[in-house]
Parts: C-alpha cells; sequence; structure tokens
C-alpha cells in the first residue's frame, strides 16, 4: 500500500470532548474493517486480511478539526519513524460538511502521501464505531483491532498540557512490533465529534432557514466566518450541518459562546451568553435531523468589516517593525519587544486603539504599552491597548480617550507559541486621535500584582491576594482584565478587604485560552469603593490536565510554564478644568497610620537582594525582569530617574502593608 503524507494546517484546538470506551472495537470480524474505496486522488484502497506481517493504522481525521490540523506534524514524524518497518497509514474522512471537491484540492494543495478516502454517510465511521477526530485504530493482518483511542495525552476537553506525557499510538506500533501485544490497547478519545447524518423531519416547526441562521449569527458568526479566528465558517447550510452536534455539546458544557464570568457578580457589556431559549431551539433542530427549511427565510447576511473593529478608519497605522518576524516551527519563544516611534512632536489624546495580528495562528497574545519621555506628565502603567484570543477591541465611551505625552514611543509586547509550522508575523495597530477639546474624561490602566507567590509543589488549591495601592476616589471604573497562566484556577475581584465587600468579578473557572477584558455596562463610580481587591488560586496538582510539572515550585515568570498574578484596571477620571494635561507624577507622600514595618523590610530587603545584581545599593531598569520593566518599575521609581532606592521602595510598599 502506498505511503502517503497529509501536511495539515495548524491552529488551537476549541472543540474537544472525550469520546467513551468502545470495547465493542475488539469483538468485531474482519469483514466489518475491510476496505475497498478510493482515494481522492483517484486511486484504490484495498484493506483486507493479509498473510503478510504488517500492521494498519487507520485515522479518522476531518479537514477542519482544529485537533485533527493540530496533530499533523505527529503523524508526519510517526509516518517517517516508522517507514521501515510494515505500517501502513490510511486516512478517513467521515465529516460530512467535507466534499469530494474539497477533499480533492487539499490533497493536491498539501501533497498528500497516503491515502485519503471519503467516507460517504459514516459507512466506515459506523463500521469501526469511530466517533471523533482524530482517532486512531491499529489493525492486525487479520484486520483485528489491537490499538485503538488517541495518538497522545496532550489535550481534554478545552485544555492542553505543555506537551504530551505519554505517546500512546507510538508505544502501542512499539510494542506490536517488538511483542505482538499492546500493554494499554484502548485509550479515550478527544477531538471533534463526527456528525452523523440523520433522517429529518420534514414537518418541525425549527429549521436553519428561519431560526437557526439567526441564532448563530447572534452568538457564532463573529468569530466563525472566513478568516476570523474560529477553525471553520457557520454561515452555509452545509457547513453548520457537519458540525451541529459538535456544536450543541460544546454550547451544553460551556466552552463556547467563550465567556467565564460568573453571571451572579457585575454586568458586564460585551458579555457572551446563549439564552436557554435560543439552546433549545438548537437542540430542538438537531433532533429533528437538521432540516434546512426554505432558503427564502434565510436572514441577510450580516455586513462585517474585513479590516478594523473600530468606529472609522484609524488616523494612523503603525505596523511593530518594517520587517515580519520569524516565529519558527518548534521550541520556545521569549517576548518580543519592538519599540516603535510613531513621531508624535505634540501632545497626543488617542480615543481609540487596535491591534491586528499579521499571523493569527501564532500570536498568542500583544499588549502595546506608551513609553513617555524622561520627564513627561504621564499616569498609569502605559497600556494602549492589546490583543488575545477571543476578545474583542472596545470603542472607549464619548468624549473619553488616552493621554499620549510628546515624544512618546510604544512598545509592542509579542508573545508567540509556535504551532508546528514555521510563520511570519508583522502585527499592526491602529490609533483613533481626539481633539484635546473634546476630551472631558482621561482614561488610565492602573494594576494590581503580586510578583512574590510561590505556589508550592502538587498544591491543588493555591490562593494569592493582592490588592491595587492606589485607587483615585473621583472617576469611573470600565473594564477588568485579569491575567494568569496555565496553573491558574479563579479570579476574584472585591470592592474592599472584608469578606461582605461587594464581588465585582468572579471567573470560577479561569481559562488560558480565552482571555477577556470584562467591560462594565456603566463605569463603577470610584468614590462607591474602599479599594480593588484580588484573590487568585492556583492548581499545582497532578488533576490539573494543563501543569507542566506539580513535581515543582513555581513563581512569577513571562513563560507560560511560570505563572502570574496580575489584574489590570481601566479607569476614567474627568479632566483637570484648569489645564488640558495629567497631572505631574511626584515623589509620594505616605499617609500617617501605621504600618507593618517588619514585612515592608522583609520585602525590600529581597527586593534588593534580587535584582540589585551590581550591589551599589540601587536597582536600575536594566537589571529587573520585562515584566517589572513593563507594569511596575515607572510606579517604584517616584523621581523618574531609572532607578529605584531604597526610600523609594519603602513608600510604595508601605501602601501594601498598612495595619
Amino acid at each position: 500500500m502506498q505511503l502517503r503524507r497529509i501536511p495539515w494546517a495548524l491552529i488551537v484546538p476549541v472543540l474537544l470532548q472525550v469520546s467513551p470506551l468502545l470495547q465493542r472495537s475488539q469483538l468485531l470480524r474482519a469483514d466489518d474493517l475491510s476496505l475497498t474505496v478510493n482515494d481522492v486522488v483517484g486511486g484504490r484502497v484495498e484493506l483486507v486480511e493479509s498473510n503478510t506481517d504488517q500492521w494498519t493504522v487507520v485515522c479518522f481525521l476531518g479537514i477542519e478539526c482544529p485537533l485533527a490540523r493540530l496533530y499533523a506534524p505527529r503523524l508526519l514524524e510517526l509516518s517517517k519513524q516508522f517507514k521501515d518497518h510494515p505500517v501502513h497509514w490510511i486516512g478517513v474522512d467521515s465529516n460530512r460538511q467535507d466534499s469530494i471537491d474539497d477533499l480533492s484540492q487539499f490533497a493536491r494543495e498539501h501533497a498528500i502521501t497516503f491515502p485519503l478516502v471519503r467516507d460517504e454517510n459514516n459507512k466506515i465511521a459506523d463500521r469501526y464505531g469511530a466517533t471523533r477526530t482524530p482517532e486512531v485504530f491499529v489493525l492486525d493482518r487479520q484486520l483485528k483491532v489491537r490499538y485503538r483511542g488517541r495518538i497522545d495525552d496532550q489535550y481534554v476537553p478545552g485544555r492542553a498540557k505543555a506537551k504530551a506525557t505519554r505517546h500512546d499510538l507510538t508505544l502501542a506500533l512499539e510494542q506490536l512490533i517488538a511483542v505482538g501485544s499492546v500493554d494499554v490497547p484502548e485509550t479515550e478519545t478527544v477531538g471533534c465529534l463526527i456528525g452523523r447524518v440523520k433522517a429529518v423531519k420534514q414537518d418541525s416547526s425549527v429549521n436553519y432557514s428561519r431560526q437557526v441562521a439567526r441564532l448563530l449569527q447572534r452568538h457564532c458568526v463573529e468569530c466563525h466566518r472566513e478568516g476570523e479566528i474560529g477553525p471553520f465558517s457557520l454561515t452555509d447550510y452545509d457547513e453548520v450541518v457537519g458540525w451541529a452536534d459538535a456544536l450543541m455539546e460544546s454550547i451544553d458544557e460551556g466552552r463556547m459562546p467563550p465567556w467565564h464570568a460568573h453571571p451572579a457578580h457585575g454586568k458586564f457589556r460585551n458579555e457572551r451568553r446563549m439564552s436557554l431559549q435560543d439552546k433549545q431551539i438548537l437542540r430542538q433542530w438537531i433532533d429533528a435531523g437538521t432540516p434546512r427549511g426554505d432558503p427564502a427565510d434565510l436572514p441577510e447576511p450580516v455586513q462585517y468589516s474585513t479590516d478594523w473593529q473600530l468606529p472609522r478608519k484609524p488616523d494612523l497605522v503603525l505596523p511593530m517593525r518594517s520587517r515580519p518576524f520569524l516565529v519558527p516551527a518548534t521550541g520556545t519563544v521569549e517576548y518580543q519587544y519592538f519599540v516603535v516611534d510613531p513621531g508624535f512632536k505634540r501632545d497626543r489624546w488617542i480615543s481609540g486603539a487596535e491591534v491586528i495580528p499579521g499571523e493569527r495562528s501564532v500570536v498568542h497574545h500583544c499588549i502595546v504599552f506608551i513609553r513617555p519621555p524622561d520627564g513627561a506628565r504621564f499616569r498609569g502603567v502605559g497600556w494602549l491597548t492589546g490583543f488575545v484570543p477571543g476578545q474583542r477591541t472596545g470603542a472607549l465611551p464619548p468624549s473619553h480617550a488616552r493621554f499620549v505625552p510628546a515624544g512618546s514611543k510604544l512598545v509592542f509586547q509579542m508573545h508567540y507559541t509556535p504551532t508546528g509550522t514555521p510563520k511570519e508575523d508583522l502585527t499592526k495597530i491602529g490609533l483613533i486621535f481626539a481633539d484635546a477639546e473634546e476630551v472631558t474624561h482621561e482614561v488610565v490602566t492602573i494594576v494590581g500584582i503580586d510578583q512574590e507567590f510561590e505556589i508550592p509543589p502538587h498544591a491543588p488549591q493555591h490562593q494569592v491576594n493582592f490588592r491595587v495601592n492606589y485607587v483615585p476616589q473621583v472617576g469611573g471604573l470600565l473594564a477588568i482584565i485579569p491575567h494568569m497562566h496555565v496553573r491558574g484556577r479563579s479570579f476574584q475581584v472585591r470592592s474592599g478587604a472584608s469578606d461582605d465587600a461587594e464581588i465585582l468579578l468572579d471567573v470560577p473557572n479561569y481559562d488560558f485560552n480565552w482571555q477577556h477584558a470584562y467591560e462594565l455596562v456603566e463605569p463603577l463610580p470610584l468614590s462607591t469603593i474602599s479599594g480593588l481587591h484580588c484573590t487568585v488560586t492556583f492548581d499545582n496538582s497532578a488533576d490539573n490536565p494543563t501543569n507542566p510539572d506539580p513535581t515543582q515550585w513555581v513563581t512569577w515568570g513571562d513563560q507560560t510554564w511560570e505563572e502570574m498574578a496580575v489584574a489590570f484596571f481601566a479607569i476614567s477620571e474627568p479632566r483637570d478644568t484648569t489645564g488640558s494635561a495629567p497631572v505631574v507624577r511626584r515623589r509620594a507622600t505616605v499617609e500617617k497610620q501605621s504600618y507593618d514595618e517588619v514585612k515592608v523590610k522583609a520585602f525590600v530587603d529581597e527586593f534588593l537582594k534580587r535584582h540589585d545584581k551590581n550591589r551599589d545599593g540601587v536597582v536600575g531598569r536594566h537589571e529587573v525582569p520585562r515584566s517589572i520593566r513593563t507594569f511596575y518599575f515607572h510606579h517604584w521609581d517616584i523621581d523618574d530617574d531609572g532607578q529605584i532606592r531604597r526610600n523609594e521602595l519603602q513608600d510604595r510598599v508601605r501602601l501594601r502593608f498598612r495595619k
């Protein structure tokens, strides 16, 4: 049998679930599993009992299934690894939305080098009992199933480990070749549900044209359309029906639409929730066999912008640099920082800003910060805007804007995630300017952060508490942006330190893959709160499927296998009626009150010990990690001289250790 390799495109999986173990696989007769079908490139594929000593891997795939695409490098490496052994490979596409023309084009474009067959009406999937893609079956020469299940253990529903810890298919093939048996003959499969062809109830009161197309426009099409981050489009009936069961499953389990705030706390204008009524409509349609209805009843297509999501065309567009950045196929890419000079000769007010990645598949996130010139009037942490998967750029309220001093530069903080194929990225930002006389409120971003935590090994619920050191008493809270990494379990923000303080945001199941900016429907008056206090929990146990290594102590760090405990808060303050510019940042004056000076001294001593590399008694900007330079250095460097002295740090830290 001729071997063909499939170089799948790669994207992050969003439709994952576990299929039940089917012990029936060991009881199938050989004639149940035989194949005589056409390869999509025109060849004939026969799988029958053989007298030769060979093994056959039958892998159920889907050209749009995110997980099937993500596993491409491993399938390719396996075919190379076992090329000198009698192992044959067959790909079977059982997804009804993948037409022969689609598969043929895919085979030509990607030079597939093992047979890829179309499974009409799920006949092959039904005979094998396959339920998801990618699911693999390893057959012996008598077509007996010797292994079935997953390729490895890297993925679970909606989550991913940093790397696989058990390579099930590799182990199965190695054991079969060596001794003819498998220690673990069956594993749970994760992946996209294979949409089965169903009998249609023509008299159903619910159909695609009348109800379902409109439902998808309300909840799904924003991302699931051509050129957007959704891995497949949901704008066409023939495409939708193939994903119907997978859609219902992901909705029932709360993975779609992506939204993680508890509904009991806070009202957010960018909330993504599907009503119980809409869920029932979708379920009723699927139970009726996904009837199409009269195409004349279809709604008009929603007209989305093909470029910027800003209220209008940007006044200025700036790329992060003059040439693309090459993201390697594999490995770890340290945070990349690109400094851009926008050429501002005078102060600017920015009422709208949006980041557009050049290559979405590898941009994990981008944050653009304002770096003011030395001595400039400036406030906040310098946050301008950002991009993370699943987060839309929200327009600032009318007459609100961010202040950018003349001579400022913009810093792009880029976090890349390799996907198995080298990619080039050239991310850009678009800016909308506001007239100074029209700006009534300045928008700044303040931060709450804890960089001194240590998460013990095997800790399932390690709690960290921190707060924003200074919250203005005039103005309003606009948005909350929590951030942790893969050990992050929950995130809660309260309006004060007491247990009965109002919960402003509760994220009980934090998901690193969906980092939202929770935008309040109405600004919360800062005068009504006593502070912004955060409580986060980390899961460093083996039960956390995304945990890179539960045996390690975990501390603050930029990379995904390290952790962060940080929250950004967008606030607005009325502009000073006596002048148009923000106030000059001055040396902090600490109010006369009681502090835990023992804790203050311990914190300052530890900070200087850790970061004062040349032991000169001060910490320069070059001596601290990028995360401190980005988020906190300017806050601790009270006199703006590029150095943090003991007395400056003490003044700031005392705010943290009030009694």
